[in-house]
């Protein structure tokens, strides 16, 4: 092979060795887009749930003088006792 033929062979493997860091950046930053909006959405969703069961719980399952985590225990003693899964 001539000097010049490894000059462009070396030339193209550098150019290769951008496109393919510049590829995995790109995809590192889509990932992290991507799990960072997964993870906003999973946090929302889950805290306006809690919300709900909490307001569910104090409106139609609290006891007088009962807190509402004291209610979800007593609940769920409840339904381990008859044999269910929580």
């Amino acid at each position: 092979m001539s000097e010049k033929s490894r000059e462009k062979v070396k030339a193209l493997k550098k150019d290769l060795q951008v496109i393919e860091d510049a590829a995995v950046k790109s995809y590192k930053a889509i990932e992290t887009g991507t799990v960072g909006a997964y993870k906003a959405i999973e946090t929302a969703v889950v805290g306006t749930y809690r919300k709900i069961e909490d307001e569910f719980v104090d409106t139609f399952l609290r006891e007088d003088g009962e807190t509402v985590e004291e209610a979800k225990k007593r609940i769920n003693g409840q339904l381990n006792d008859s044999g269910r899964k929580e």
